[in-house]
């Protein structure tokens, strides 16, 4: 029996969110289908995140005790064989027995995107939120820079308990322009998030960005305890893209070394968005 670790991809489209619920399509709950057929005996994976219904992940991480006799490549063809198409193991590597994607994680890295069109796209808007008014570039990064640093983010989420911490470190946030001059994408990274908090921050930083609310607006709504400009962005638009840990040598409970989305070696709370 071995820990494996996983670099899962999957369009959030057709899915309530991540986690397994009654009723519903899961990620998890297709994952872990796929697993039984490999003879998995397991009650649930484990994670870095459970992103939201709508959301997707280029590089989420999964973890799993499974008892395999190939080769890691192999257990990721086996895997992809039984998934659905809106789901793949994008790397597989053997983890370190206490490996846990979620409380080993140092950061997480999300990206939203964004574009202008005056009518329906629909090849783009599955993955991207159109707006009706053009963004100004200069005032979208004014924006997300006041988003750097610790801050009591109250007002932007809630957080996975009731009760729970809302203080989080947000260590970098931008805007970049997109592969086609109407589009932008929102590139933020931050120790943890809380509940709806990313699609928070491209709603306040879009609405800067039009000329329909203050930077000192936005400022204040950092630094509140509760909402005050109530708005949420759409999820089609978000996409977990990374999922950081400690770099090779450096063990944090368990922790061996790391894969990013594509399979390269590359140098924590989180929840649905």
């Amino acid at each position: 029996m071995a820990r494996y670790q996983i670099i899962l991809a999957y369009d959030g489209t057709d899915f309530q969110g991540f986690q397994r619920l009654k009723g519903g399509r899961s990620v998890q709950g297709e994952v872990e289908a796929a697993l039984r057929r490999l003879n998995w005996a397991g009650k649930a994976i484990l994670s870095a995140g459970r992103t939201d219904a709508g959301v997707h992940a280029s590089g989420q991480v999964i973890a799993f005790d499974l008892d395999w006799a190939h080769s890691p490549e192999t257990l990721r063809q086996a895997l992809n064989a039984y998934l659905p198409e809106d789901v793949a193991a994008q790397a597989v590597k053997l983890a370190a027995p206490g490996f846990h994607p979620r409380y080993d994680a140092l950061a997480r890295t999300y990206h939203y995107r964004i574009f202008h069109h005056p009518v329906r796209d629909p090849l783009r808007e599955r993955y991207a939120w159109r707006v009706d008014h053009p963004v100004d570039g200069q005032l979208l990064n004014a924006a997300a820079a006041l988003l750097v640093g610790t801050h009591d983010f109250a007002a932007f989420g809630s957080p996975p308990k009731k009760g729970g911490r809302t203080v989080r470190s947000v260590h970098a946030a931008d805007w970049v322009r997109g592969e086609q001059p109407d589009e932008w994408t929102f590139r933020v990274t931050a120790n943890a998030f809380l509940y709806h908090m990313v699609r928070r921050m491209v709603y306040l930083t879009v609405r800067v960005g039009m000329g329909k609310l203050g930077l000192d607006q936005l400022a204040r709504e950092i630094d509140g305890a509760e909402m005050t400009i109530p708005g949420l962005a759409p999820p089609g638009g978000l996409t977990l893209v990374h999922v950081q840990y400690p770099p090779d040598g450096q063990e944090h409970d368990g922790f061996v070394e790391t894969l990013t989305a594509s399979g390269e070696n590359d140098s924590g709370e989180d929840v649905r968005h």
